[in-house]
C-alpha cells in the first residue's frame, strides 16, 4: 500500500486526510497524463456516490482534470461499477468514482479505472502520490483548457447493459432491496421493477449522511428483516458504491460472498461456462468453499484481498469467476469489477433457470464456524509486528489446532482484521478475543 492509495482507491477521512486540494492535485495528474501523446482531448469519466462531500471532491476533481487540457463527463450519483462499465465501452482513457464504499459518510475516496474498465496499477498510483506530494505539471491555456460535459445518457445506457443480461423474465418474483442509502438508491429497483419482479426496496432516502448507517451489506439483518416481513422470494443488500451485494434466500439465511460464489460457480459449470474449471477467492474467504466445490471437481485459487487482486487472479488462471466473502463478486463475462446489482440478477436468474428457490441452490455449502473481528489501532503495521501480537497469534493457533488464523491490515480503513477458522465456533471465539485484545495494547502503544 501507498501512501495515499490503498487496496481500494485513496481513501480517508474527508476534509482531513482526503481534501479537495488532494482530489484537485488527482485531478491535474490525471487531465496531464493521459494527455501526453495523444491526438485530441483526453476524456474523463467521473462519477460519485450519495455522500455529502462527495460534491465537494467531484468539482476539485473535475477543475484539476479540465485544467490540465481533459475534457470531464460527469456521470453524477451513479455506482462504481457503472463506472468502470462506461469507462471501457465508450472508449475512454480513465474513469473515476468517488466513494469510500462500505464506509461511513466521514470517509470518502477516489478510485481510479484505466481504460478498460479495471483498476489502474501500482505504478500509476505511485506517480500520482509523488505528485500530490509537491510535484509541478504546466497549466492547460487558451483553447487548451479542458471542459465539462452532463454524461446522464452514460449511466442509462450502463441500465440498459444490465437490463439486457437475464437469460428469463421476473414476473411474479418478490424481491428486496436494500440499497444503503447509497448509489443503488435510484438503480436497483428501477432494474428489477423492469425486469417484471415485484420489488419492494429500504435505504433509497439519501440525505448525504446517512449511507450505509445501519443499513445495506454490511447489516444483512435489515434485508432479511424485510424478506420475513413481506414474504420474498429474495433479498438483496448492496454497500454505498454498489459493488458488493450480499443476499437473503427465502427461508431468510443470509448468503455472503462466499456461498453466492459457491452457487455461481455450481451454475456456470452446469452450463459449460466456467472457463478453467475454477474460481478466484481471497485468504479471507471461509474454508468451506474449497471443501464444498470440491465434490463438484471445482478448484479454488487464492488471492490477497481486494477485487483488483481476485481480478488478477483471474486473469492469471482463465477464470470467469471470482470475488470475495463481503460480497464483490466479479462476472469477468459481463463486468470488469465486482457489481452488485448484476450479481444480484444472476442470482434470482439462476434460481429461475433451476427451476428452485434461492435456497436450494446453496444447500451443498457448508461453511466452516468463521469469526471476523476488526480492531482500531494506530499503526497498523506496528501493531502486526508487535511481538506480543505475535505471542497471541502463536497461542490462538495452537487454540484451533488445525484451523487457521488471519492477521491483515485493512487497506481501507485505519483498522487490522482478525479472522479465526476452525471446528468449533467457541474456540473461533476465544481465539479472535486472544487476539483482539493483544492487538488493542499493541495499538495503544505505537
Amino acid at each position: 500500500m501507498g501512501k495515499y492509495f490503498g487496496t481500494d482507491g485513496f481513501r480517508g477521512v474527508a476534509n482531513e486526510t482526503l481534501t479537495a486540494i488532494h482530489a484537485f492535485r488527482v485531478g491535474r495528474f490525471l487531465g496531464s497524463h493521459f494527455s501526453r501523446g495523444k491526438e485530441g482531448r483526453a476524456r474523463i469519466v467521473i462519477g460519485k456516490d450519495t455522500r455529502r462531500s462527495s460534491y465537494t471532491l467531484e468539482y476539485a476533481l473535475t477543475a484539476g482534470a479540465t485544467a490540465s487540457g481533459a475534457d470531464v463527463y460527469l456521470l453524477h450519483v451513479t455506482t462504481t461499477p457503472s463506472v468502470s462499465y462506461v469507462t471501457r465501452t465508450e472508449n475512454f482513457d480513465c474513469g473515476v468514482m468517488i466513494s469510500a464504499s462500505h464506509n461511513p459518510y466521514t470517509d470518502n475516496g477516489i478510485k481510479l479505472f484505466d481504460g478498460g474498465g479495471e483498476k489502474t496499477d501500482d505504478a500509476l498510483e505511485a506517480r500520482i502520490e509523488a505528485y500530490v506530494d509537491g510535484g509541478t505539471l504546466p497549466l492547460a491555456t487558451g483553447a487548451d483548457i479542458g471542459r465539462t460535459v452532463d454524461h446522464v445518457a452514460g449511466r442509462n445506457r450502463y441500465l440498459a447493459y444490465l437490463l439486457s443480461l437475464p437469460r428469463v423474465s421476473f414476473r411474479g418474483m418478490r424481491v428486496g432491496l436494500d440499497c444503503a442509502n447509497g448509489s443503488a438508491f435510484m438503480l436497483a429497483k428501477a432494474v428489477f421493477d423492469a425486469l417484471g419482479a415485484t420489488t419492494y426496496a429500504v435505504g433509497v432516502a439519501p440525505d448525504g449522511l446517512n449511507i450505509n448507517a445501519g443499513c445495506g451489506s454490511t447489516h444483512p439483518e435489515n434485508i432479511r428483516a424485510l424478506v420475513m416481513e413481506k414474504g420474498l422470494d429474495a433479498g438483496f443488500a448492496f454497500d454505498g458504491d454498489a459493488d458488493r451485494c450480499i443476499a437473503v434466500d427465502e427461508r431468510g439465511k443470509i448468503l455472503d460472498g462466499d456461498a453466492i460464489l459457491y452457487l455461481s460457480a455450481r451454475r456456470l459449470k452446469a452450463r459449460g461456462e466456467l472457463d478453467g474449471n475454477g474460481i478466484a477467492a481471497t485468504v479471507m474467504s471461509n474454508l468451506g468453499l474449497e471443501r464444498s466445490l470440491a465434490a463438484d471437481g471445482i478448484a479454488v485459487s487464492y488471492a490477497d484481498v481486494g477485487d483488483r487482486w481476485v481480478a488478477a487472479e483471474m486473469t492469471k488462471r482463465g477464470y470467469l469467476l471470482g470475488g470475495e466473502s463481503s460480497g464483490h463478486i466479479i462476472f469477468r463475462k459481463y463486468a470488469a469489477t465486482g457489481d452488485g446489482i448484476l450479481t444480484a440478477l444472476k442470482i434470482l436468474e439462476t434460481a429461475l433457470e433451476s427451476r428452485c428457490p434461492v435456497s436450494v441452490l446453496a444447500e451443498g455449502y457448508h461453511a466452516l464456524p468463521q469469526i471476523v473481528r476488526s480492531i482500531r489501532v494506530k499503526d497498523r503495521e506496528a501493531a502486526l509486528a508487535a511481538e506480543s501480537v505475535r505471542e497471541a497469534r502463536a497461542q490462538a493457533g495452537a487454540l484451533l489446532a488445525g484451523g487457521r488464523i488471519v492477521l491483515r491490515a485493512s487497506g481501507t480503513e485505519p483498522v487490522v482484521r482478525i479472522l479465526a477458522e476452525g471446528e468449533e465456533e467457541a474456540k473461533c471465539r476465544e481465539a479472535c478475543e486472544l487476539l483482539a485484545l493483544a492487538l488493542r495494547a499493541a495499538g495503544e502503544e505505537v
